[in-house]
């Protein structure tokens, strides 16, 4: 689905990334982990068109793309969430969730989003509804985005990424300010979400991490330092001295 070869990112004279290399195959879900300004968000940047690319290649589904603008991303199947929820607080849930397609954002409909028109408002609603119950979340569709449980908030925003229907879905910590519950939830979640896309996924959460991911990529400094099965990731020395602290 997805590989990214010598990928490598600067900031001034900051070498935030440096030859990255990183694969995704179908409906798997690869975790990305690592210590605070490893380089993990960076990396989500420079594929949502976010970061500037010093070097590096892309492949999509087996063919080579340039680094996308964040307006190419959903013909190109990709779509991500962000640390925080950014949801518009003023509008409803299943609003905001439409507001997520960026078909709607290029033909003009994001700057009415009270004002959509025929067809394309019904199939919108439609595939936003459709959108919320893969999160469990219809229900609350008409609900103001400023009156939900911070909990509530993080399956909208999946809902948010979902509505475009994409093959790769890049979800930046997920389970980030959830309680044991929740994060159980959101285990669950991921795991639904991955029979029908694949996934990438930073997360700090490593009960979430090592429950969910079929391989994980461990980022210090910028660089790889091992990859593989989780149970191969977890017992690499250079991992429980940069950021695991024991080994298990």
């Amino acid at each position: 689905m997805l590989s990214i070869k010598s990928l490598s990112v600067s900031f001034g004279g900051l070498k935030a990334l440096s030859n990255v290399n990183l694969e995704l195959q179908a409906n798997e879900v690869v975790g990305l982990i690592g210590p605070n300004g490893a380089g993990k968000t960076t990396l989500f940047n420079a594929l949502s068109g976010l970061a500037d690319v010093e070097s590096g290649t892309l492949e999509i589904n087996g063919k080579a793309h340039k680094w996308p603008k964040p307006y190419e991303l959903i013909d190109l199947g990709v779509a991500r969430t962000l640390q925080g929820v950014g949801l518009f607080p003023e509008l409803t849930v299943l609003e905001n969730v439409m507001i997520g397609d960026n078909k709607s954002a290029k033909s003009g409909l994001i700057s009415s989003a009270l004002g959509f028109s025929g067809s394309d408002e019904t199939k919108l609603k439609e595939r936003a509804m459709t959108a919320l119950e893969r999160v469990y979340a219809s229900g609350i569709a008409d609900k103001r985005a400023d009156s939900l449980p911070y909990p509530v908030t993080k399956r909208v925003a999946i809902a948010r990424a979902l509505v475009s229907e994409p093959k790769i879905l890049l979800l930046d910590e997920p389970a980030g300010g959830l309680g044991a519950q929740d994060i159980e939830w959101m285990n669950s979640l991921i795991h639904n979400l991955a029979t029908q896309c694949s996934v990438i996924l930073v997360e700090h959460h490593m009960d979430v991490v090592m429950s969910v991911c079929d391989r994980l990529y461990v980022l210090n400094f910028g660089e790889v330092i091992a990859s593989g099965d989780v149970e191969t990731v977890r017992r690499n020395e250079a991992v429980v001295a940069a950021y695991l602290g024991v080994n298990n």
